[in-house]
């Protein structure tokens, strides 16, 4: 569904996010609405549902989710460059064949974000293709030309919090997504080979990002545990 901007979000770069996890579809939804300068008007599932957004809407850029249920979207990109579409592209992906990349930026790829990312992240690149595409009428040598590509270039990641790293937090979503009863964080901790106080830092952190949820499991002696769910928001 489209969402229009109104009022000053006028003039704001118009984002449409293509994401086939409904969760992470509408967190990126709430991330890009916190960037200044930018609107989400739309999120689509498939890549039949992201050409359909784009017939009613305009869109400067999609954030899109390269593993997509009914084509890659890559091939979702090169579809619309020969369609007319020229929105710029950032690519989210859990994937990190450097081939790949070369082959989107003659698609209009503009950025890439790894899976699982902060909004902290996206915030960064968010910012720094704005600064990109703001850029207007003719350079006057080549130093303003580099000026111009260098925005593009993060300088590295965006930190995690104090005590987490990516590659274990990549692990912990990914076990989590594939619990769908749920995991406490002791039982986080066996499966993923972290301790149990590292494992509720991790979970918490996806709770706090919006990611994840957690609630209490009764019927036990003592302080009821917590469980923890992929995308159950609501139980924060």
């Amino acid at each position: 569904m489209t969402t229009p901007p109104t009022g000053s979000q006028s003039d704001a770069i118009r984002v449409l996010v293509v994401e086939d996890d409904p969760v992470a579809a509408d967190a990126h939804v709430l991330y890009v609405g916190r960037v200044p300068g930018f609107v989400a008007v739309g999120k689509a599932h498939t890549g039949a549902e992201a050409r359909r957004a784009l017939e009613r809407t305009r869109v400067d850029l999609l954030l899109l989710d390269l593993h997509l249920p009914d084509v890659h979207g890559l091939q979702l990109a090169r579809s619309l460059r020969a369609a007319g579409y020229h929105a710029d592209v950032i690519a989210v992906t859990s994937a990190r064949d450097l081939a790949m990349v070369r082959e989107g930026v003659s698609l209009g790829v503009v950025q890439y974000v790894l899976k699982p990312f902060t909004f902290a992240t996206l915030r960064d690149r968010l910012v720094r293709y704005a600064e990109f595409h703001a850029a207007a009428g003719e350079a006057s040598g080549q130093d303003e030309v580099d000026r111009a590509l260098a925005t593009l270039r993060a300088p590295g990641p965006a930190a995690l919090p104090k005590g987490l790293s990516a590659p274990t937090l990549e692990r912990v979503t990914k076990t989590l997504r594939q619990s769908p009863e749920g995991l406490t964080a002791a039982g986080l901790a066996e499966s993923v080979g972290i301790s149990r106080i590292t494992a509720r830092r991790y979970l918490e952190h996806l709770v706090d990002s919006g990611r994840a949820g957690r609630s209490p499991l009764y019927g036990q002696v003592g302080r009821p545990e917590l469980v923890y769910r992929w995308g159950d928001g609501s139980s924060r």
